[in-house]
């Protein structure tokens, strides 16, 4: 027994020392990363000193006294807080990603190699102006001093990781290139319609009838949901109506639009947008505010993702006329939301169609155009596999576009004798570069319009506002000019005259100065009335949020930064007010219906009502729109809002018969089947109290870390992820927290950011962003800011030099 009980003692002694240990290293792997935020630095090439200050949540504001200064800095900070975010996003946009993760990543990069972002980012930089490459230049030498004294777990835990499946990795050197691939990233999710286009013709394809199709895509309603810029007025000119599509193999389309999806996966784990979403920002001018000077507000739409998207950082260089706070990308130089001294500015996606696809006549590495055979311009790629062999492909493009169809010899084969190319304007180069460093030094509108001019891709509504009390809208982008159709459906490439023609002059473009009524509100929706003479989309989201936006701004008397602030949290559904008078119509009655009257459709987080009526209006999509099948389901968003509040005005519409079931259902047969499906699920999720029931044990959201966060492998996830957390709000709602009807409840899309800057004293603005500033994941700053903007509260923003420095944290020297 003595015996046993010795070997029993060191056996726990023995235990407890590899636990110790293990806690040790374990402690020392996910701590070694971290950024240093105090303490003087060396950083090679400065030529003086540049001084950062810290504040509370990790957010830094940088002086210099040179640009080239300043950009080497912010690169620097750049990769000690986000580095494995900003070689993860070079690897999605260079096509390369089959050399972190292996094998299974192969048919994404064939798409993206494809597609070429890289090639045309290259040509970017070549036409890129002397200053914007220098300044490119400057930080990619600051990325690659930090890399110099960080390799693998060093610089990030991610690579730890990575190291147990793909042990031979090594970190390149930063490129500047690197920073504008990034920028076909965010155009590609901004890219418009295209995935519109992709399923109305799989539609048609699968045997739908065009006018049911077109049922599902409806008239923006313009007289209920007011445009950005109203154009009074009537359209006369037929000139952009939408012609007849040619008929586009089943098989051929579905694979498109499968290979396409891969690609929209991959940039979703970047934290960019997802379908079905978009983004708030308004400005208001001081006759309608408490301070009498301007207030801009500004929160983009985009996929959750851990660390978040965005970079707070402030960057000042007054000596050099570069003096601007917000919001930046890491791996991508300036400030990309945010204000200087003189001008503040927003985006939401002005989502015009940029976008075409042409079905493509060949024969060989032929392809027909007006009855002449043409060749086809082709290259060779070559992809790196870790863990595996080199692949080559070769891609083919016509004069529209690369081929999408050449990405698997089984979509060729799918296609016979058509395959699919891609016109966008993305792979055009331009001088988006440009005018981000542009727009960071305006002073006024007229310099601030002549560097949104520059903006080309992607397209954006901006909002404006200026110190001396101006507000402003412009409309910037590279916007096609068709030479025959709408860009709705595919067009037969083999026919010039669907050709784009030239691009709508940026003097036409909509653009507004201090207008009368004393604001702008921009939510993806459309951009004018019809009577516009000029074609930017048919596809625009349908106005509840921008209406719901607009009517709170004109009913709450004088604005303050407080009063925006509850805009931007506001929960309202505006669907829900078509369809709960419909479901209370319903004959019948129970604890659940009783829920919804005098509801006034407000949805936060511990709503019973919110959450019977989701539930309700998740089954009423899968009841309502069965014909669409698992390719297409309807996923709830703003564009069903409009759809089903036209079927409820039209109660002997076909789509309200269930073609699963051998009755012939009605409006009410199908309204009351939604409920109960609703109030069966609740119960047996929720409980069986309804009054108990609450809208964020449903609607919750997790915090999933780009890459590793969906590996499968608990252990790994804890150490990324974080969640999941009940939130309010809904999709088609200002407090966008969107989520897929069929799919389940979990968030899909979030306000990224919430911002108001506040023009009679910068110093008083607000921020705030998903997460926090900080990509390592035990660093405090990783998810600290996720609490307020959980419940709608922010963070100040500040801008005087000598509250900054009241208030810094830390204050640290980057030294020659």
């Amino acid at each position: 027994m003595r015996k046993l009980r010795r070997v029993l003692l060191w056996s726990l002694v023995a235990l407890l020392v590899l636990v110790l240990a293990g806690a040790g290293y374990g402690t020392w792997t996910v701590r070694r990363p971290l950024a240093e935020r105090t303490g003087d630095l060396k950083l090679a090439g400065l030529s003086a000193p540049v001084t950062v200050r810290w504040d509370a949540h990790g957010i830094p504001q940088v002086y210099a006294t040179t640009p080239g200064d300043l950009f080497r800095a912010q690169g620097y900070l750049h990769a000690s807080e986000r580095f494995w975010e900003m070689d993860f996003r070079r690897h999605v946009t260079a096509g390369r990603l089959s050399e972190l993760f292996g094998a299974g990543q192969l048919d994404t990069d064939k798409y993206l190699r494809t597609m070429g972002w890289r090639r045309v980012a290259e040509a970017e930089y070549a036409a890129a102006t002397p200053e914007t490459r220098t300044y490119l230049d400057a930080y990619a030498a600051g990325v690659n001093a930090w890399l110099a004294d960080h390799d693998g777990g060093a610089a990030s835990l991610e690579y730890s990781v990575l190291g147990l499946q793909n042990g031979d990795y090594e970190i390149e050197k930063w490129n500047p290139v690197d920073s504008l691939a990034w920028l076909k990233a965010m155009a590609w999710d901004l890219r418009g319609n295209m995935d519109d286009e992709l399923t109305r013709a799989q539609l048609l394809a699968d045997g739908m009838d065009r006018a049911r199709v077109e049922e599902l895509y409806p008239t923006y309603p313009e007289t209920r949901h007011t445009p950005i810029v109203p154009t009074p007025g009537t359209v006369a000119d037929g000139k952009y109506a939408s012609v007849a599509p040619p008929v586009v193999p089943g098989s051929l389309v579905r694979g498109v639009a499968e290979g396409i999806e891969k690609v929209a996966a991959a940039t979703r784990a970047t934290g960019l947008g997802v379908d079905g979403i978009g983004s708030n920002s308004w400005v208001v001018a001081g006759a309608r505010t408490t301070t009498g000077k301007p207030f801009l507000a500004n929160d983009p739409h985009l996929s959750p993702s851990m660390p978040g998207i965005w970079y707070q950082m402030g960057l000042h260089c007054s000596s050099c006329g570069i003096d601007v706070a917000g919001f930046t990308f890491s791996g991508v130089p300036g400030v990309v939301i945010g204000h200087n001294a003189r001008i503040a500015w927003g985006f939401t996606n002005l989502d015009p169609d940029v976008t075409d696809l042409y079905l493509e006549k060949l024969d060989g590495d032929r392809y027909q155009v007006d009855g002449a055979w043409l060749d086809l311009d082709k290259r060779t790629e070559v992809l790196q596999v870790a863990g595996g062999e080199p692949v080559t492909i070769t891609v083919r493009s016509t004069k529209h576009g690369p081929l999408m169809s050449d990405t698997s010899k089984e979509l060729a084969k799918a296609g016979g004798q058509y395959g699919m190319a891609l016109r966008w304007t993305a792979l055009d180069p331009g001088h988006t570069i440009d005018a981000v460093f542009a727009i960071n030094r305006a002073g006024d509108w007229d310099s601030f319009r002549a560097a949104a001019a520059k903006f080309e891709v992607p397209s954006q509504n901006i909002v404006y506002a200026d110190v001396d009390g101006n507000i402003g809208y412009q409309a910037p982008g590279r916007v096609p000019v068709r030479g025959k159709g709408d860009g709705r459906y595919p067009a037969p490439g083999w026919e010039s005259d669907y050709d784009w023609k030239s691009y709508i002059p940026f003097a036409e473009l909509p653009n507004e100065y201090n207008p009368e009524r004393g604001y702008v509100v921009t939510a993806n929706q459309a951009v004018v009335g019809a009577a516009y003479p000029r074609l930017l989309t048919r596809d625009w989201a349908f106005g509840y949020r921008s209406q719901r936006i607009t009517d709170l701004l004109l009913g709450s008397g004088k604005l303050d930064a407080a009063a925006i602030g509850r805009i931007q949290f506001d929960n309202r559904n505006g669907g829900a007010a078509a369809l709960v008078p419909a479901l209370l119509a319903v004959p019948g009655s129970g604890p659940a219906r009783d829920l919804l009257k005098g509801w006034d459709y407000q949805q936060p987080a511990d709503s019973a009502p919110a959450a019977f009526y989701n539930a309700t209006w998740r089954a009423l999509m899968a009841r309502l729109f069965d014909e669409l099948g698992k390719d297409h389901p309807a996923n709830g968003g703003e564009r069903f809002f409009e759809v089903t509040r036209n079927l409820l005005a039209d109660p002997a519409s076909t789509w309200w018969d269930d073609r699963r079931t051998p009755k012939v259902e009605t409006q009410q047969d199908i309204l009351a089947a939604a409920m109960a499906d609703a109030e069966r699920e609740l119960r047996s999720r929720l409980g069986s109290d309804p009054k108990k029931w609450q809208w964020g044990d449903l609607h919750t959201l997790t915090l999933t870390n780009q890459t590793f966060g969906k590996s499968g492998i608990g252990p790994v996830e804890w150490l990324f992820n974080r969640g999941p957390f009940p939130v309010a709000g809904g999709g088609g709602i200002v407090n966008a927290n969107g989520w897929d009807a069929s799919e389940g409840y979990e968030v899909t899309a979030v306000p990224s950011m919430r911002m108001i800057v506040d023009m009679s004293d910068l110093d008083a603005s607000r921020w705030i962003q998903l997460t926090g500033n900080s990509g390592h994941a035990f660093d405090e700053h990783y998810d600290d800011q996720f609490p307020l903007w959980q419940v709608g509260k922010d963070l100040p923003m500040r801008w005087a030099e000598a509250t900054i420095r009241k208030e810094a944290a830390s204050t640290q020297v980057l030294r020659p």
